[in-house]
Order: C-alpha cells, then sequence, then structure tokens
C-alpha cells in the first residue's frame, strides 16, 4: 500500500535520510526502530508531507504523493499522530475530534460512531478540555483524531511514550482491530521492544538516516537488539 523509494532528506547541511527504501503491506504494522536521532521522526514528516524530501518518492500503490502538501495526502488516505500527541488543550476533546473532520474525502461532519467504540473513555468525556485529559487519555484523542478522517495508511510516531501499561494494552488492541478487520496500513515509530513483538509484523531498524536491518517482528533477535537498539 504505501512505499518510500530513495528517500533523502536534509537540515541544510545535514543530511537525516539516506536513500530510504520501505514497503509497507496494507493489513500490517509495519515497525520503524532505532536509537534516538537516527531520523524516525524525519521519516514520518516527509511520508506524510510536513517535510519535502531532497530526493525519492512517496508512494501509494501507483500514486506518487512527493510533491503533494500535507492536506492533500490526508485526503488521499494518509494520517499521522505525532510525537508529543499534540492535541488542542484548550479545545473539548468532541472539539478536538471535529478538527480530524476535515481530512475526509467525503466531507462527512459528524464523528464516526465507532470512534467511541474503539475510544469509549472519549464519549464520557467528550466535553472536558483536551488539557484536562490524562496523558494515555491524551494518546488515544490523538490517535482518534486521525482516524475521524478515515485514512488507509495510519502513522504513529512513539504512541507507547509516557504511557501507562493498560493504556499501552488499549492501544494495540485498537491497532489489532484497524489491520485486521479493517485492512489498514499502519506505520509504527516505536521504542517499545514488547509492544513491536506481541503487535507488530514487519521491522525496519535505522541508524545516521539508513535502512540497516530488516525482517518480521519474529526475526528480531536478540543478537539485533544488542547490536542497534541497546544504548
Amino acid at each position: 500500500m504505501l512505499s518510500v523509494r530513495q528517500l533523502s532528506f536534509s537540515y541544510g547541511a545535514v543530511k537525516a535520510l539516506r536513500d530510504i527504501n520501505m514497503t509497507m503491506a496494507e493489513g500490517k504494522v509495519t515497525c520503524v526502530m532505532g536509537r534516538n536521532g537516527v531520523g524516525k521522526t524525519t521519516l514520518m514528516k516527509n511520508i506524510m508531507g510536513v517535510l519535502t524530501p531532497s530526493a525519492g518518492a512517496v508512494l501509494v500503490g501507483d500514486m506518487d504523493l512527493t510533491r503533494l502538501q500535507a492536506n492533500r495526502r490526508a485526503r488521499a488516505g494518509l494520517a499521522l499522530v505525532p510525537q508529543g500527541r499534540q492535541i488542542f488543550p484548550k479545545l473539548t476533546v468532541e472539539e478536538n475530534l471535529q478538527v480530524g473532520l476535515a481530512a475526509r474525502s467525503d466531507r462527512g461532519k459528524k464523528i464516526p460512531p465507532q470512534i467511541f467504540d474503539l475510544f469509549p473513555v472519549l464519549k464520557t468525556m467528550s466535553k472536558r478540555m483536551g488539557g484536562d485529559l490524562s496523558g494515555g487519555q491524551q494518546q488515544q484523542l490523538a490517535i482518534a483524531r486521525a482516524l475521524v478522517g478515515q485514512p488507509k495508511i495510519l502513522l504513529l510516531d512513539e504512541p507507547t511514550e509516557g504511557i501507562q501499561p493498560n493504556i499501552i494494552q488499549q492501544i494495540g488492541q485498537v491497532l489489532h482491530h484497524l489491520v485486521g478487520e479493517m485492512k489498514m496500513t499502519v506505520v509504527l515509530v516505536e521504542q517499545y521492544l514488547d509492544f513491536v513483538k506481541e503487535f507488530g509484523h514487519h521491522f525496519y531498524i535505522m541508524n545516521r538516516g539508513q535502512v540497516v536491518v530488516e525482517g518480521t517482528t519474529a526475526e528480531l533477535t536478540a543478537e539485533i537488539i544488542a547490536r542497534h537498539l541497546s544504548v
């Protein structure tokens, strides 16, 4: 469904991505891993169109999105849940979710009821300000806001960061539903290895802006972890 071909990006003279090649399959969770500062978030921003690559291409099927702005990529079926959640603290939960409606290709104006099936806590807290939610509840809100736009491809940047274990499991079960029942393509930047092994299907490990290892999560051995992920 989603592929990245020879993708490169630089911050001035600093080359952050170097000829990245990745394929993210439909109905699978593809995990992008690596130590801090290797280019994972930069990759997600290039896929979403927040940043523009200096070379290479971002494709959905045969459609080249490389020169499309982020809002047009959203209409084409991409959604990004950024690191740090970035919900609107001075808007209610319901208003935060309504922001996500702008990405819908059918111009729908109502929050799909399935959102509250996936995240029941958001229904009970719909009138509460986003800034009053706990960290785990804000993460659920950020994911739900992305899903309101009915994306085909969901990009998640460190969704378990700073989240309590029970919420992590809830998020994992939501991902399991999205890929299993809805055949969504999920791209997950994640450092929590247990989460990757439980809910991921394929992995790429990055170092210095390049892919250095890839495989199925079943092939994520202790040797690979020690060499490329241990601090």
